[in-house]
């Protein structure tokens, strides 16, 4: 069935198009540098958000209208399958990610449910066949059902640990089946609400202990898949875990698990967070922790996790710099973790969204390339902090002083001289290369 019967192949016809169903700024075949556009921003399409989300929210119900959701049960899990690849194809991305619930209902029992998802992994395995999408990574739901009310991996009922592991060992296995070239594990329920009732001393150990079995799987089956972690501060634990990259990367830490993970790295969890994007980001960066992201943006006017499409060129430039700087993403990849508006209910919104958010970051993506190759940003660093280059500095940091030492040096300081950091000329900068690359 052809589900978009009225889109055709989403093309590029640059920035004087007025066709809304055609790229302004994504140029799939354009080099940036020595790689395409397509290899270096990698996108993806969220099966959850573009596929299963009804547009529901705690004020009402669903407005989505969606042609698949005549069916129920399996025969709507194998329609949106059908629908999916069409999308993947028309919208000519590269790759796809999704949740085990998302693409098959659960069960009566856990058996049930793994056999659903055979089915349908089957049907989405002959579809890979032909068709252009790859699997960018999978992962397991353990946070929707109430089985999770108290966390998975660190809940307070053993069963639950292990129902958890079991469906986790599942997802690994699908994975390696599809090819996954990454899987991620989202702590959604993964943290406390209060310490009233929180052993969290233990919570923590087994959340290293179900990571530490995961990653003795993976090698058991041959899955060499990317091991992700994507941090979130809030909703729905008051207090979770892997509150952002900084706080995960510390419990990596602790528990010998660094060398196992990168991190998936969402904008609206960071701004959640207290962060911007591109802190997290940078954060992975430089302790070569960044391996995927979530591109999305979030309403800062807004509490909770909204998962806009990202237009913010701003954004998406300061995290494409991120990106590049980092050599980019290597088996990550940029997942529209991101949802159309409850008010943007018809089939073709999920084209225009897309679109909107892949001309964003391309934006980005020339923007940030522009800014690299004039080492705009690297000269403003190196002239800040060009007192570590030379004599007391540079001491400092090759480890050639101490305390002795510098305070003999203080001791003849008669004044300290300090320059400006500039930041509104260098923001007046980054507006001006934003601006030339419309220009061009």
């Amino acid at each position: 069935m052809n589900y978009f019967q009225n889109i055709k192949r989403i093309e590029f016809e640059g920035a004087t198009s007025t066709n809304p169903f055609a790229f302004k700024f994504y140029n799939p075949n354009e080099k940036i540098g020595d790689k395409t556009m397509e290899d270096i921003l990698r996108y993806a399409v969220s099966y959850w958000h573009t596929f299963t989300m009804d547009g529901s929210d705690p004020f009402g119900v669903g407005t989505m209208n969606r042609p698949w959701n005549k069916y129920n049960g399996m025969d709507l899990a194998k329609a949106r399958v059908d629908a999916s690849f069409e999308f993947y194809e028309k919208m000519d991305v590269p790759f796809f990610c999704f949740h085990d619930v998302d693409i098959a209902p659960e069960g009566s029992s856990l058996r049930e449910t793994n056999q659903n998802l055979d089915s349908i992994v089957s049907m989405i395995k002959d579809y890979m066949k032909d068709s252009k999408a790859k699997l960018l990574w999978n992962t397991a739901n353990n946070f929707t059902h109430p089985r999770f009310v108290h966390g998975a991996a660190t809940s307070s009922n053993a069963d639950v640990f292990a129902y958890s592991a079991a469906k986790v060992k599942k997802g690994l296995e699908v994975g390696k089946e599809l090819g996954a070239q990454n899987y991620v594990f989202w702590g959604g329920r993964e943290g406390y609400e209060t310490l009233l009732n929180t052993n969290m001393k233990l919570e923590l150990d087994n959340l290293s202990r179900f990571y530490h079995m995961a990653v003795d799987y993976a090698k058991e089956i041959g899955f060499n898949a990317q091991f992700l972690i994507e941090p979130k501060p809030k909703e729905p634990s008051t207090h979770q875990y892997d509150y952002d990259v900084a706080t995960a990367h510390a419990f990596l830490q602790s528990y010998g698990l660094e060398d196992h993970f990168k991190f998936n790295i969402e904008a609206n969890h960071a701004t959640l967070a207290g962060h911007t994007f591109e802190h997290e980001l940078h954060y992975a960066r430089i302790n070569n922790m960044l391996g995927s992201v979530d591109a999305n943006q979030g309403n800062l006017l807004l509490g909770w996790d909204t998962d806009e499409f990202p237009t913010d060129l701003w954004t998406t430039t300061l995290a494409m710099y991120e990106i590049l700087k980092n050599g980019g993403l290597g088996k990550g990849g940029l997942n529209f973790d991101a949802k159309v508006r409850r008010s943007s209910f018809e089939p073709e919104d999920l084209f225009l969204a897309h679109i909107a958010g892949m001309d964003a970051f391309a934006v980005g993506l020339r923007v940030a390339q522009n800014l690299i190759d004039d080492k705009v940003l690297e000269n403003i660093i190196k002239d800040r902090y060009k007192t570590y280059a030379e004599g007391i500095g540079l001491d400092i940091v090759e480890g050639k002083t101490d305390f002795h030492k510098l305070e003999a040096y203080a001791l003849g300081l008669s004044d300290i001289k300090q320059t400006s950091g500039r930041l509104e000329q260098i923001k007046a900068t980054i507006n001006q290369y934003l601006l030339q690359a419309f220009a061009n």
